[in-house]
């Protein structure tokens, strides 16, 4: 069967890019082996790379996957970079847990957004952060597009 979409095309996979639930972008993780440590518990930096994914799946969803960017269609040579991260381990994630990781925009300003993550087991939270990202493009600090800041609720009213 033939397909206009790109090889390995989120159009062909939507699941990977987890869904938006209620305003919050949601993403399914299950816990390896390479992400525990020699007791079976989930390592402090796996939680970082959830994390990412999270992120980078949200921005996808939204229509800012991290490839676009770079290309010239979009906004070329610009990013997001983490510039700062508040993180609470709070309770431990084991091997074969099923995780969902949810990113949502707590304040959205000109060039950077702090968003707030959580993962999460069975509806109980064992990871909080709040991370601050910057769009940059040339290593300084850029306006986000409209667009997007729309698309992650900036120009929302208060409440909405």
């Amino acid at each position: 069967m033939a397909s206009d979409a790109a090889p390995h095309s989120t159009d062909d996979w939507p699941h990977l890019s987890g869904t938006i639930r209620d305003g919050r972008h949601v993403l399914a993780v299950r816990v390896y082996y390479e992400d525990t440590d020699f007791s079976g518990v989930v390592y402090h930096a796996s939680y970082l790379r959830f994390m990412e994914r999270g992120r980078t799946e949200y921005l996808r969803l939204i229509g800012a996957d991290h490839r676009a960017l770079f290309e010239p269609a979009g906004a070329p040579g610009h990013a997001f970079v983490v510039r700062s991260m508040a993180i609470e381990f709070l309770k431990p994630a084991r091997m074969d847990d099923v995780l969902e990781v949810m990113t949502g925009p707590d304040e959205v300003k000109g060039a950077s957004v702090v968003l707030s993550q959580r993962v999460c087991r069975a509806g109980e939270v064992l990871v909080d952060a709040h991370v601050r990202v910057a769009f940059v493009s040339g290593g300084r600090a850029r306006p986000i597009p409209k667009a997007l800041r729309i698309a992650m609720r900036a120009d929302a009213p208060p409440g909405g």
